[in-house]
């Protein structure tokens, strides 16, 4: 009898003829080697938190939770191997408790370290490319089954292409990653104007070490953030207030304020203004308390990256939409910037980077937003994230990424059978 698996969202179901845990290494080596032999399908979903249907599968699902921790330190090299199956937040504090930290993050670390670089996840920073960048060495199983280790001495070609994957080249259950001395950043959280955002958006990028910000539609307000590197000692927010805050209004009264907008989308624009549009705060902290914190509200998501140049034209675009088909949004619209990498299917890839992501309430209608959004940044050359909604196909992809037929052709090389395809896959990379 088929199990049942939904993602984080909620907005993808599988149904797999079975869920496994393997153990070990070994033991995800012989599941694949059965299903490759009997033609099953094989699918890792990680913590599944992709918005894709990437993890779903009517073949056999494997949770490799138990690879996790730190295998090893090279304080010389400043690299950790670490279990594929590690969320991100486990392996910061495995991190800090050895004065290390990853040198950039995204927002959220619910992702295992398998899943995040799978998808080119990122955080922000003009400086930094996204995490996958920081991977120096994989070990995967392959779709023949084979255990493959690659790093820049050994399957090197392997290594390149395999680091943003989406999970079609086979099951990592190990990576080394590059790593840095634990670091604090100066956070300065500042509403500003939009349109003042957006005029001086270059100095706001190029000048702090890590910047983003999140507009609030239906208003002219955006909610920025500041956070940069420094020596200063640790002055984090009081705990009470530092909970009230980021736990309390970021999540449960801001999740309070999203279900009145989705019983009563006309008071949507009202509930908007709820969100600060005045004051800042200022506060230091460990890095990686800074970029992650808690998503206790679920929500559909879709980002785009596009060449940072064009990052004002394309929001102005979107608001200009969002105002003439009225659309009612309780979602802010987060802006952040990577530097380029040479990751072949990263949405960074050669070039300065701009993302922009839209979301959704859990339960409230994203079809019609999300494709008008698409549509728009079509016209500026956007790569869409692999784990976040989108509508694109393979022909269209292989327009956005030069080296996107290496990749099929390693897929070819590593899993001629498909043992790793899904319906998801064979959209963006063909059956």
């Amino acid at each position: 009898m088929a199990s049942t698996w939904k993602n984080w969202a909620g907005n993808e179901i599988a149904h797999p003829t079975s869920i496994e845990s393997p153990r070990s290494e070994e033991e995800v080596v012989s599941i694949v080697r059965s299903a490759a032999d009997r033609g099953e399908k094989v699918k890792i979903p990680g913590s599944g938190h992709s918005f894709t249907p990437a993890a779903v599968t009517d073949g056999r699902m494997v949770r490799i939770n138990a690879l996790s921790g730190i295998y090893s330190i090279d304080r010389s090299r400043m690299e950790v191997r670490v279990g594929a199956g590690t969320t991100l937040s486990d392996l910061n504090r495995l991190l800090a408790a050895e004065g290390l930290a990853m040198a950039n993050l995204g927002d959220i670390a619910y992702q295992t370290v398998a899943g995040a670089i799978s998808t080119s996840t990122h955080g922000t920073g003009v400086a930094l490319p996204g995490l996958a960048a920081q991977v120096t060495a994989m070990r995967m199983v392959d779709g023949h089954g084979n255990l493959v280790e690659c790093n820049s001495e050994k399957n090197s070609e392997i290594l390149d292409v395999a680091r943003v994957s989406v999970g079609a080249l086979g099951a990592i259950t190990e990576c080394t990653i590059r790593v840095v001395d634990a670091f604090r950043l100066h956070a300065h959280e500042q509403p500003m104007r939009l349109d003042d955002v957006l005029d001086n958006i270059d100095e706001l990028r190029l000048s702090n070490d890590h910047f983003e910000f999140f507009w609030i539609p239906h208003t002219k307000w955006a909610l920025t953030k500041r956070n940069n590197r420094t020596d200063e000692a640790l002055d984090p927010l009081p705990k009470v207030r530092g909970w009230i805050e980021k736990t309390f209004m970021e999540n449960f009264a801001f999740g309070a304020v999203c279900k009145v907008g989705k019983m009563r989308p006309a008071l949507i624009p009202r509930l908007a203004t709820a969100l600060p549009s005045s004051g800042a705060r200022t506060y230091i902290n460990d890095s990686y308390k800074i970029f992650a914190s808690p998503r206790l509200v679920k929500f559909y998501e879709m980002e785009h990256a596009l060449p940072a140049a064009s990052l004002a034209p394309a929001l102005r675009e979107i608001r200009a939409m969002v105002e003439k088909k009225g659309y009612l949004l309780n979602f802010p619209v987060e802006v952040r910037f990577t530097g380029p990498d040479d990751v072949p299917l990263s949405t960074g890839y050669q070039r300065e980077s701009a993302y922009i992501a839209v979301h959704v309430y859990k339960g409230m209608e994203y079809g019609p937003f999300f494709k008008d959004v698409e549509d728009i940044l079509r016209r500026y050359d956007a790569r869409p994230h692999w784990g976040k909604v989108h509508h694109r196909e393979k022909d269209e992809l292989s327009t956005l990424y030069p080296r996107f037929n290496d990749f099929l052709s390693m897929r070819d090389r590593l899993d001629p059978q498909r043992t790793f395809s899904n319906r998801y896959t064979e959209r963006i990379f063909g059956a």
